[in-house]
């Protein structure tokens, strides 16, 4: 198959990335979901006869939004409504940084995102919470059990993404004071606590550890398969940088972890990492906490993200409305 010629589009796009990756000093990742969209959007023009940013007009993003509603997974599903408004995120970035850099196109400001529907935020009660946490005691092995307990209770203690934990290393965490610093989204840098349990547990792992894996939360495949020995397994020795080839927790392996104990606990509904953040969140809405401090601590760039939560704050307004209304003086 013929490989398509690049237009001047194309070459903006180039520049654009380019400026993400300098100027704005985005994350490879971000810069990664741009190309990717933005290269989409740039072959559909030029597909359709626009190959210059003069030429984008609202007909061609109405005419984008389509094709891109139309596009279907290997599966026979259509893209989620949140990431077609990805595709038009970036394309009203590039157009931004068009206008910018004096270049003609179509104001970005003309293009609205489709408002999706309302997120259905699945959390723990204090039951499940309890069921879950109780389920450990059904992991025959000490280190893998207390490496779990450390997990579950640092994911609920201090909100934190899989990712985040994934990557934690034991220098990161001050166990003593009860915090840390993490690098969330958009590599900004957050402090977050932990809880006294989840201090104890992690202490107590780490003392049952005999690696000198820097990574807070490794892989333990069997019991008496240290992380050591899986280190001699991958070649690793002196002068070879052992220790940076040495294996962490995957994020897929937190999740496995996750249902596991959730079965184990006889919880029905489905259960990932990101639940015992949207239950951190819940848990310090529902006790008095106000929304921009769980924002904070959340790491969201947007107090609308954290809006997802106003179940919670919805609760608080019936009890001051049944209290406070139509009662007689």
């Amino acid at each position: 198959m013929p490989q398509k010629s690049k237009t001047q589009l194309h070459k903006y796009i180039q520049d654009f990335l380019e400026h993400c990756e300098i100027e704005k000093n985005q994350s490879p990742k971000t810069i990664e979901n741009y190309k990717h969209y933005l290269e989409r959007f740039a072959d559909f023009c030029a597909d359709n006869g626009v190959s210059k940013p003069e030429q984008i007009k609202l007909d061609t993003i109405r005419q984008y939004r389509l094709y891109i509603n139309r596009i279907r997974d290997d599966h026979g599903k259509p893209l989620k409504l949140i990431t077609q408004n990805y595709h038009v995120i970036a394309v009203r970035a590039l157009l931004k940084y068009l206008i910018k850099r004096d270049i003609e196109t179509l104001a970005p400001d003309k293009i609205e995102l489709a408002k999706p529907p309302a997120r259905e935020v699945s959390f723990l009660s204090r039951d499940e919470l309890e069921r879950l946490f109780n389920a450990l005691r059904h992991e025959e092995s000490e280190i893998i059990r207390m490496r779990d307990a450390a997990i579950l209770l640092t994911l609920f203690a201090s909100g934190v993404r899989v990712s985040e934990l994934a990557s934690l290393k034991q220098n990161t965490i001050n166990l003593k004071s009860g915090e840390f610093t993490v690098r969330g989204k958009g590599d900004k840098l957050r402090l977050v606590f932990l809880s006294p349990q989840a201090i104890k547990a992690i202490g107590e792992y780490l003392k049952l550890r005999s690696d000198n894996n820097p990574a807070l939360f490794v892989s333990h495949t069997k019991i008496g398969n240290t992380v050591s020995k899986q280190m001699d397994g991958m070649g690793g020795g002196p002068g070879n940088n052992a220790r940076d080839k040495a294996p962490g927790i995957t994020v897929r392996t937190v999740q496995r972890i996750i249902k596991k104990y959730a079965m184990l606990a006889g919880i029905m509904k489905h259960i990932t990492p990101h639940t015992m953040r949207h239950s951190f969140a819940t848990d310090l809405l529902s006790n008095g906490a106000d929304i921009r401090s769980v924002q904070s601590l959340l790491g969201h760039s947007s107090i609308t993200t954290t809006q997802i939560y106003t179940h919670i704050t919805n609760e608080g307004l019936r009890d001051v409305h049944k209290k406070f209304h139509n009662k007689n003086k």
